[in-house]
């Protein structure tokens, strides 16, 4: 752990140092320049710039270039502290410096970073020398836009992305991560497959399903639908809109209000459409007096939910401002609760690997300074949270003070097939809307009493987690998955009719299948159905219909000869059963 640190530690300084190089390559080149700021991030490092005109594609190598010559002029990084005063003169032409300069404590330390002649207003921490930094290392990425410091009111800089690394062997290595990410990214191929589209003149951050997709919904819905049954939860449907009243009990007016789209006037009251899907599912505990004999409760709900999210942050399926939540929410008594977390981990580990991750990471989030609930509820939950993923093995890390004010929680994150780390589910406990809307049961003593409630998002979204799902599997989905399981392609019209014949048996065993009867030649339907990433293509002929039989070539190129039209079906159909890719 104590080298990871290190190692980690060395990136970032690397990265940090690399962007001060780049900030000082791009006030050569450009001497007009107005400096933002320039972090490291995850596998490299960005810059914001204003500049008098947008930068090129051929503006980036020029920068790169110039950036090779300053690393090897061995440049010493020398950290300087100076007084307000000082800086305010040091950076009199920068007037983004200036802003962050006026918005510091007069008493805070003020610290500078020097390499040659440049300067910029930083705390660091940064390299020794630049001549650490490999030349053949980092790469120049993209360009784009970003408002200072986030806000859109604010002047639009333009942000040059990075990434560097220790070597050139390296920096080779996550190039081509980068293309096969670009290959996989959920848009190209949401459009490539046709399975999804957003429309700029309808609305921004809104998903359109198409067909194929649409079917590759369907397919998790009524699988998430029949766990849940089986593991003990009842579903639910709950309205889109409610009262001013209802998000005023619940704090989303007072604490959520910038992220809930304006109201709509009903009979001269507000109604907002829902962000949540908890304060309906408390208003149909409260509909009845509820015993300890009706807890736990289970409920899940495939609620649709609206956020505004700024235009500049949405991104294809993964950030949009409407989406499908698979929430549920566990209702049950303090001596429950440890039983209920284990269970609802349990199940969330299932499902995980019947979507085919098996790579997940437990962070678990504890008491920040400010919360709501008393030190022993506190304790209990973060204890039934701990003990949960121990009992499942998995790894984890606990982020001490990271909790929400109104309870712990457990983030899994699960890793793709690029090994990047996805943060899906979460087990969050609450215990600020129990009290906000006194929910109570009747004890075994015949006291009132307080019950947990536990919110529970397993898939996260539908629209973020199809996203991940594209990109983890390239649109190759596993045959129980994909929207088009198998298609029938006949070698020459003469076999047409037994092709649609084989295609209406498969129809009827439940597998989703086309017969490609076209006037396309045999090779182009086959390429065609290749593109599509379809499972499985059943070539017939006149020997396979001499015979009954199909001979199966899958999207891998692997072939399967002469089996029986119930072979290949009971075939198809155990791949589908065990989930497999194929």
């Amino acid at each position: 752990m104590a080298e990871h640190n290190r190692q980690e530690e060395k990136l970032l300084k690397l990265r940090h140092s690399t962007a001060h190089v780049m900030a000082e390559a791009v006030l050569q080149l450009f001497p007009d320049a107005k400096l933002g700021i320039g972090p490291p991030i995850e596998n490299g490092f960005y810059y914001d710039f204003d500049l008098p005109s947008s930068l090129t594609p051929d503006n980036l190598e020029e920068i790169e270039k110039r950036m090779k010559e300053i690393v090897k002029q061995n440049h010493s990084f020398k950290r300087k502290i100076v007084s307000k005063a000082e800086a305010r003169e040091l950076f009199k032409n920068q007037p983004y410096k200036i802003e962050l300069l006026d918005e510091l404590p007069d008493n805070e330390e003020i610290s500078v970073y020097e390499q040659g002649g440049f300067t910029d207003l930083c705390k660091g921490p940064h390299l020794d020398n630049t001549s650490e930094i490999d030349p053949e290392g980092f790469k120049l990425l993209t360009v784009a836009g970003a408002y200072w410091r986030g806000k859109e009111r604010n002047p639009m800089l333009q942000r040059i992305y990075g990434t560097v690394w220790q070597s050139a062997k390296e920096l080779r290595t996550h190039l081509q991560q980068l293309k096969e990410i670009e290959q996989r990214d959920h848009r190209k191929l949401g459009k490539e497959l046709d399975l999804f589209s957003t429309h700029e003149e309808a609305g921004p951050g809104l998903i359109y399903w198409h067909p194929k997709g649409a079917r590759i919904r369907l397919v998790i819905e009524d699988y998430w639908r029949r766990e849940h049954l089986k593991n003990g939860y009842e579903i639910l449907f709950t309205p889109h809109i409610g009262k001013a009243q209802l998000w005023e009990t619940s704090g989303h007016l007072d604490f959520y209000r910038e992220s809930m789209y304006s109201p709509m006037k009903v009979d001269e009251q507000d109604f907002y459409v829902k962000p949540m899907n908890c304060p309906f599912h408390i208003l149909v505990y409260k509909s009845d007096i509820r015993s300890y004999r009706d807890l736990p409760m289970r409920w899940a709900e495939l609620g649709t939910v609206y956020r505004y999210e700024r235009s500049g942050v949405m991104h294809g399926l993964m950030r949009v401002r409407g989406f499908t939540q698979d929430d549920a929410h566990i209702i049950c008594t303090p001596e429950q609760i440890e039983g209920e977390i284990l269970e609802v981990l349990r199940f969330s580990l299932k499902m995980w690997a019947a979507f085919g991750f098996s790579e997940i990471k437990a962070y678990l989030a504890t008491r920040p300074k400010k919360s709501v609930g008393d030190e022993k509820s506190w304790s209990q939950a973060v204890d039934s949270l701990e003990k949960a993923i121990e009992a499942e093995g998995l790894d984890y890390e606990v982020d001490e003070g990271g909790g929400a004010f109104y309870g712990p929680k457990i983030d899994l994150k699960v890793k793709d097939a690029l090994g990047r780390e996805w943060q899906m589910t979460t087990i969050q406990f609450d215990f600020n809307l129990p009290e906000r809307f006194d929910m109570t049961f009747v004890d075994r003593d015949g006291r009132e009493k307080r019950p947990y409630m536990v919110h529970r998002a397993l898939l996260g979204s539908l629209e973020r987690f199809f996203g991940v799902l594209i990109e983890h599997y390239g649109g190759a989905f596993p045959v129980w998955l994909a929207p088009l399981q198998a298609v029938v392609i006949p070698v020459a019209p003469p076999f047409n009719q037994y092709a649609e014949k084989v295609a209406k048996k498969l129809e009827d065993a439940d597998i989703r299948v086309e017969a490609s009867v076209g006037e396309q030649r045999m090779n182009a339907k086959i390429r065609d159905a290749q593109n599509k990433k379809v499972p499985y293509m059943l070539i017939l002929g006149e020997k396979e219909r001499s015979e009954s039989t199909v001979s199966i070539r899958t999207r891998k190129g692997e072939q399967i000869k002469d089996l029986k039209i119930g072979e290949c079906i009971s075939y198809i159909q155990d791949k589908i059963d065990k989930k497999e890719l194929l």
